[in-house]
């Protein structure tokens, strides 16, 4: 009988292996799922999985090698054990706000030539694997350094890519990349080099022919390791790859250090027929544990951000109080003010802007540079939040002025020493009552569990590339039917979206043209998950905006307790439906050039009245009130670069 725990609860078996090679099979909670881990003798560890019978991964290698010892070559499978976990969570900044998670671990114990010992754990749940390595003291050695990780996931040949490259470090706008704002390649072959020969950023889709699906991706990173990526594939094999020695100015290890005993973070694997459990999964959060509680409650909601429609020159104060006013009407919660506040504002008025937006009913949030000696950034304040005398000193200001949260740009790395800094932003924001996004920065890998005032990350090619180019206007849709599929269905993705200018200018009248409708503008709302969304909206949004638009941006919500995936295809189109409350949201968009005809099954609205947001056939929005069948069918055809979005309680 399945022995329950609100937290962690676990049947453990031990097993001795004997000293002949053998397989050791661990399977999800409904057997679908099969994991199987091999060494033999005096060899190197590897690892299978199998789906419903279908190879998903084939044998791929294991391993760590480090300044104490080699853990991957002349390995010996010593023992194992192996339990069942069941526990439920509550979160409220991801796509669920209660998990109930169980899963089977498989604890496998090796050890090397010279005797020294390594664990691997996986958890291996209905769709997701989850693995680390974990050292004991090596004698009177208690630290240790990995050198590289052996690690590797092995593919079918029949497997196609929906990849991200890295880039070259150092590069870009004043030399502030790698900040996983390259662009997608979908359905791309194994064997193609990646654009700047780095490899890819996490996460990483892979459809493996007719068999399903599989995404890679990490969680768990904190200042006790540095963030990982993909290697170029190699006869379809991918291995984990650290930072580039150039990212962060050349500052910083690429190879990461910890204490022993200690663990590495969770490379994840989620598996699917479909594309269901890849949209679905919660395992970024389900293997990870606080980091540390809080006092404050801190509050999700909605903000207006003129720096995206403005730029730089709306960072004065007379242009911030019409973005306050236009969070007024709106109903929002915040507003964020972008860079150069510190000189073009100043500190004092600053003070007096903050009084006059509180008195609207306005929280302020307030950008900062991650600072220092990685990049070339001129924009300030500067120098602030890589100093912890500083960095502290600059909060306690924050939080005596009513600050309720801070942006923080230009990372420019993924080293052990920029993970540090993460943590140290949050951990110190948290102590002032500050929630805080990144910008220009890595993805999140379990954060929102791990730091309770985490709000957010880019980590995208997301909406100011709109501005810059019209080339990303007009790949905007192909674009957002990705992002369900990859970037944002581990993290929250800070897109900074929904757009009602026509124009990518301050005037409406000039600048790069939107090729999307307005109702996909309003489904994106949806779409993308962030617990605290800054939309793209203006003041003149207010008067030339139709109206349906904003009454729909006046009500959308950012936070949600059930997500859905219907249908879709990575870059072609997308259907979810998300709960908040009792309210069913139901968001499609259509990435083609031609008009897209669904036949969906929507059981959660199934003999409802629900508001049918759509574009008509000359694109513009409409809403109309319309009864779903019994049986929850909907016909549904969606514009080329158009949306639809159907609202029930």
């Amino acid at each position: 009988m399945k022995n329950k725990l609100k937290g962690l609860a676990c049947l453990a078996l031990m097993t001795v292996i004997p000293l002949a090679a053998q397989n050791v099979v661990v399977k999800g909670p409904d057997g679908k799922l099969q994991l199987t881990v091999s060494c033999p003798e005096g060899g190197e560890a590897s690892y299978a999985i199998d789906y419903n019978g279908k190879q998903m991964l084939a044998s791929s290698p294991l391993g760590l090698e480090t300044n104490v010892g080699d853990f991957a070559k002349s390995m010996k499978l010593t023992g194992h054990t192996q339990m069942s976990i069941d526990t439920v969570y509550n979160q409220s900044r991801i796509k669920v706000s209660q998990v109930h998670y169980t899963a089977n671990e498989l604890i496998c114990s090796f050890a090397n030539a010279a005797g020294q010992k390594m664990d691997v754990t996986f958890r291996v749940s209905n769709n997701d694997v989850a693995f680390r390595y974990t050292l004991p003291r090596q004698g009177e050695r208690g630290s240790v350094t990995v050198d590289q990780e052996a690690t590797g996931f092995r593919f079918p040949q029949q497997t196609t890519t929906f990849l991200c490259p890295q880039s070259d470090a150092m590069i870009g706008w004043k030399r502030t990349k790698p900040s996983y704002e390259e662009e997608y390649k979908a359905d791309a072959p194994m064997n193609v080099r990646s654009q700047y020969g780095h490899g890819y950023t996490f996460p990483c889709l892979f459809k493996i022919g007719d068999n399903g699906w599989v995404l890679i991706s990490e969680t768990g990173v904190d200042s006790r390791y540095c963030g990982s990526r993909l290697s170029d594939a190699q006869d379809g094999m991918y291995n984990i790859a650290f930072p580039m020695p150039e990212e962060n100015n050349g500052n910083g290890t690429s190879e990461p250090a910890f204490s022993l005993p200690g663990s590495t973070p969770w490379r994840t694997i989620t598996v699917g027929e479909t594309l269901k459990p890849i949209v679905e999964t919660t395992v970024p959060w389900d293997v990870v544990e606080p980091r540390y509680t809080t006092q404050h409650d801190y509050k999700m909601g909605r903000g207006t951000w003129s720096w995206i429609l403005w730029q730089d020159e709306s960072i004065n104060y007379d242009d911030q109080v019409k973005y306050v006013d236009l969070a007024a009407a709106m109903g929002y919660q915040y507003v964020l003010i972008d860079n150069w506040w510190n000189t073009n504002i100043g500190r004092d008025r600053m003070t007096q802007f903050i009084q006059y937006a509180n008195s609207k009913g306005v929280d302020v949030f307030l950008w900062y540079s991650s600072s220092g000696y990685w990049n070339d950034i001129e924009q300030g304040p500067t120098n602030m939040m890589d100093n912890a005398i500083i960095r502290k000193r600059e909060m306690k200001w924050l939080q005596q002025q009513g600050v309720k949260g801070i942006k923080v740009d230009f990372f420019g790395g993924d080293k052990q020493e920029t993970m540090r800094l993460y943590e140290d932003i949050l951990s110190d924001a948290d102590d002032h009552g500050l929630m805080v996004i990144f910008h220009g920065c890595t993805i999140p890998r379990g954060w929102e569990r791990m730091y309770p005032n985490y709000v957010g990350s880019e980590a995208v090619l997301a909406s100011e590339n709109i501005i810059f180019s019209q080339h990303f206007c007009d790949a905007e849709a192909f674009n957002a039917c990705l992002h369900p599929f990859i970037r944002n269905t581990i993290g929250c993705m800070e897109y900074g979206g929904s757009f009602l200018n026509k124009r990518m200018n301050r005037n409406n009248d000039g600048g790069n043209i939107r090729r999307t409708t307005d109702v996909f503008q309003l489904a994106v709302a949806v779409l993308f998950q962030n617990p605290i969304q800054n939309f793209a909206l203006a003041p003149n949004n207010l008067t030339d905006a139709p109206q349906v638009c904003l009454d729909f941006m006046k009500q959308v919500p950012t936070t949600w307790d059930e997500t859905r995936f219907i249908d879709g295809y990575p870059g072609k189109y997308v259907v979810l439906a998300r709960r908040h409350g009792d309210r069913w949201y139901v968001t499609a968009v259509n990435g083609g050039k031609e008009a897209l005809k669904l036949k969906l099954s929507l059981p959660m609205l199934a003999g409802k009245t629900v508001s049918f947001y759509s574009d008509d056939k000359q694109l513009q929005p409409q809403m109309k009130s319309q009864k779903i069948k019994a049986d929850g069918s909907f016909q549904l055809m969606i514009q080329p670069q158009g949306g639809a979005v159907l609202v029930a309680d």
